[in-house]
């Protein structure tokens, strides 16, 4: 009886051992962000981004590896606020875990801050853009502090005594998060306060006055500010680009951290915001009682001045949510890879595969204009390029960062419940999907602009459509859509109330312009395909049967070095 007790337990205990892990998916992780992402080398390789190869495999490798554990730390040790210190003095001080100041230190050395102003040449703005794409994939929090310090610096520009104390420190390569003056560092990063809460995006409701502080007024003088701004993003950063209203105006100002005198400016942060996403990133709400400041540029024309860095920090959205869907879709098909269901790897079973090009063509349709644009950006100085630019950054803009939300929610379905679990970077990629639609003007403020620009300067849109007619010629149904966007502008009347169904038809339209153009052929004509002759359908994973979506997940799929 012993005995057979005995082989019994033991035949209870072998069965008792059921935490045997298979089939289960390795993580993405040690990878190379850049030579993993057959899309990413492609357009920037296009666009003439490819001379910062080098640069740009270093990068990736740091983004596949050691700065995906910076991210996770950085958004589970979110920012804490100070207000004063331990003798009661007011110090207003936001501290980061360390691992922020890592992501941050990363990317200001690899010049994500400022490549295309300390290098202007050709394929420099691409260049940097696949930089930040690649941030992404470790952190998009840390993303709002260099994309302002890099779009800070053409408003700046417009004083040329600030300009020559502050750009070097802007566009040096040293990250300093000391709470020191800003003379006392090589470097500095630049945030942005323009939103009141009684005006939100219509900044001309502002409240918030400038008083000059001598007999000197204009551009580059000394005013004191007072008044509050409800969102101040990376309120630790050395200096912020403001507005305020002056006698005559609302005006663009440099408002340091510290006073020239050494002192603690006038600037206190009231809370920090409690949001859905961006969590690494502190966003505040300050107030301004006296606080020192410059004016940049003419006084009463401070739109005009700061809408330069604006217009940086518009693009910078398309770019960083394009990145966003890069990272989810390289999530999914790296998930469904390595996983089977009912005999064979998810991402062969034909549905599965329908959901995941539908998604990789989405993500690259969005790289696809974003470098485009970027492309204008290196030639600006051409007046058909700028006209272009004009239009395309806010269509961008609109399309890419409405898109984002949608589609990380279908990568994290893809994945299933391991996918909507913390230990995963989708949920963070799904907070954090909706923040570049709001930030910078929302959609509608987006759509308001497309038309403000096409009647302020009509040749904006013949240089948008120029653009989408050198496509014509390979698709039948793409060369009707184009056509018919002339009709779209007839109806004055009712423009206004259509303007999102206009702007997305701009948006479809440039993203086959240069798919056909400059894309990988199966790309391009799967696009046309689903996004035009069929309209696409309401949710991803309806592409016409004939796509050959194995094809299309295959040129996706991160390619891994032990893969």
């Amino acid at each position: 009886m012993g005995a057979q007790s005995s082989t019994a337990r033991e035949q209870h205990l072998a069965q008792a051992d059921t935490h045997e892990v298979f089939n289960q998916p390795t993580a993405l992780e040690n990878f190379n962000a850049y030579q993993s992402d057959v899309a990413l080398q492609h357009w920037t390789r296009v666009y003439g981004g490819d001379w910062a190869s080098e640069r740009l495999h270093a990068y990736g490798e740091l983004c596949g590896g050691e700065l995906i554990e910076a991210g996770f730390l950085a958004n589970e040790n979110k920012p804490q606020f100070y207000p004063h210190d331990r003798f009661g003095q007011r110090i207003d001080l936001a501290k980061f875990h360390p691992a922020y100041h890592q992501l941050m230190r990363s990317a200001i050395d690899a010049q994500v801050h400022s490549l295309p102003w300390v290098s202007p040449k050709a394929g420099a703005h691409v260049a940097r853009a696949a930089l930040e794409y690649m941030h992404m994939n470790a952190d998009a929090g840390s993303g709002c502090p260099l994309t302002m310090t890099f779009a800070a610096v053409p408003a700046i520009r417009h004083s040329p005594t600030l300009a020559k104390e502050w750009l070097p420190k802007i566009m040096a390569n040293r990250y300093d998060q000391r709470n020191v003056p800003y003379f006392e560092k090589e470097g500095v990063t630049i945030g942005m306060a323009m939103t009141e809460k009684q005006g939100g995006s219509d900044v001309r409701a502002n409240s918030t006055r400038a008083y000059p502080v001598s007999e000197q007024q204009g551009n580059g003088a000394e005013y004191e500010l007072i008044g509050h701004k409800w969102f101040c993003s990376a309120p630790m950063c050395d200096a912020f680009l403001v507005l305020a209203h002056t006698d005559n105006g609302l005006s663009c100002f440099l408002m340091p951290r510290w006073r020239p005198d050494g002192s603690k400016n006038q600037m206190f942060i009231q809370r920090l915001k409690n949001k859905l996403g961006n969590i690494s990133n502190a966003s505040s709400e300050i107030e301004f009682r006296g606080a020192f400041a410059w004016m940049v540029g003419d006084e009463g024309r401070g739109v005009r001045t700061i809408i330069e860095m604006v217009a940086m920090t518009r693009f910078d959205c398309m770019v960083g949510s394009s990145a966003l869907m890069r990272a989810a879709v390289a999530q999914a098909i790296h998930h469904t890879s390595g996983r089977s269901v009912f005999g064979k790897s998810l991402h062969q079973q034909p549905l599965m595969q329908n959901v995941l090009a539908d998604l990789t063509i989405e993500s690259e349709a969005a790289l696809a204009i974003s470098m485009r644009v970027a492309h204008a950006l290196d030639h600006s100085d051409d007046p058909q390029q700028a006209l272009f630019l004009r239009l395309a950054t806010a269509v961008g803009k609109y399309w890419i960062c409405k898109r984002t939300p949608h589609l990380a929610y279908e990568a994290m379905e893809c994945i299933g419940g391991v996918g909507y679990v913390e230990d995963n970077i989708l949920p963070r990629i799904y907070r954090e999907a909706p923040v570049n639609a709001i930030w910078e003007g929302s959609g509608n403020v987006q759509c308001l602009d497309v038309l403000r620009a096409t009647n302020k300067e009509p040749k904006v849109i013949d240089a948008f459509l120029q653009e989408l007619q050198q496509a014509c010629g390979h698709y039948a149904a793409y060369d009707q859509f184009v056509a018919a966007l002339d009709t779209e502008f007839n109806d004055l009347e009712t423009l206004e109330y259509r303007a999102r169904t206009l702007v997305d038809k701009l948006a479809i339209a440039l993203q086959a312009s240069t798919l056909i153009q400059q894309g990988e052929p199966m790309i391009a004509a799967a696009f046309v395909r689903s996004r035009i002759e069929s309209h696409g359908g309401i949710n991803y994973g309806t592409l016409p049967s004939d796509v050959d979506c194995q094809a299309i997940i295959v040129r996706a799929r991160p390619q891994l070095e032990h893969a």
